[in-house]
């Protein structure tokens, strides 16, 4: 009997330019980092984040350029590909990274914190997508990543916003997966406890991941070799990898 064929990888098919939304830190970078090991050259957005976003690109020797631009603005989103196009040539991957996340409830989300959510965490990727699937070379693949968040399969009635525009983001994942097939494979990932928010608490965080059913958070290395692998495996479209802990369970040793 033969040996299996492990040698799966990113189809060469694939343009090697990619577009990180939020690439500029936290998950965002290690997704840049990957890429970059990968043979990519990357167009790293970011918001206000540009000291980060800089010294990503030099990390990464150069190989890419740096894109600000407001996701909360239309006009913005619909030029952002377009710039990333003109700087590095035909973009083959577009992970939709960027995200707002600010507490609301029912009782008082307004106006503003549903479009502070679903102008950047859903519209904007909506948009993005329909640019890479417009602009595609003739005869190459695409890759779409979508990050979304394990709540989607564990709803609470917190962040309310946010979770509305992920729980929309993760049902234009996989309609996007059905109408951009064959040429484009659309995926996400869903993480857990992975970094502390910028306003929690060290002490909370850990607690969180001590709550997971495997005791422990992820960390932005493990998002980005989940993400290579959905790239690498050409059968995977309309998936969501929740990298989580076991925590979309909804199930904790102290329960």
């Amino acid at each position: 009997m033969p040996a299996p064929d492990l040698s799966f990888g990113i189809s060469s098919a694939v343009p090697r330019v990619a577009l990180v939304t939020g690439g500029g830190r936290r998950l965002g970078a290690a997704l840049v980092r990957m890429l970059a090991q990968q043979g990519f050259a990357v167009a790293i957005h970011y918001h206000g984040s540009e000291a980060e976003a800089e010294a990503l690109l030099t990390e990464i020797g150069g190989r890419g350029c740096i894109l600000q631009a407001d996701l909360a603005c239309e006009a913005a989103v619909e030029t952002l590909l377009s710039r990333a196009m003109a700087a590095l040539g035909p973009v083959g991957v577009l992970i939709n990274n960027a995200s707002a996340f600010e507490r609301d409830e029912i009782g008082d989300a307004t106006r503003e914190s549903w479009d502070r959510h679903l102008e950047p965490n859903l519209r904007a990727p909506f948009v993005l997508s329909q640019t890479l699937a417009r602009e595609l070379p003739e005869n190459a693949q695409g890759l779409i990543l979508n990050m979304l968040d394990q709540r989607v399969w564990n709803l609470t009635p917190h962040f309310v916003s946010y979770t509305i525009s992920k729980s929309a983001l993760w049902t234009l994942t996989q309609t996007l997966a059905l109408a951009l097939a064959p040429r484009i494979r659309v995926n996400a990932i869903g993480p857990g406890p992975v970094l502390p928010a910028p306003r929690q608490a060290q002490a909370h965080f850990d607690l969180m991941c001590a709550r997971t059913p495997l005791g422990h958070g992820s960390s932005p290395d493990e998002i980005a070799c989940a993400a290579l692998a959905l790239f690498s495996l050409p059968s995977v479209t309309g998936q969501m990898l929740a990298l989580d802990a076991g925590q979309h369970l909804n199930w904790s040793p102290a329960s």
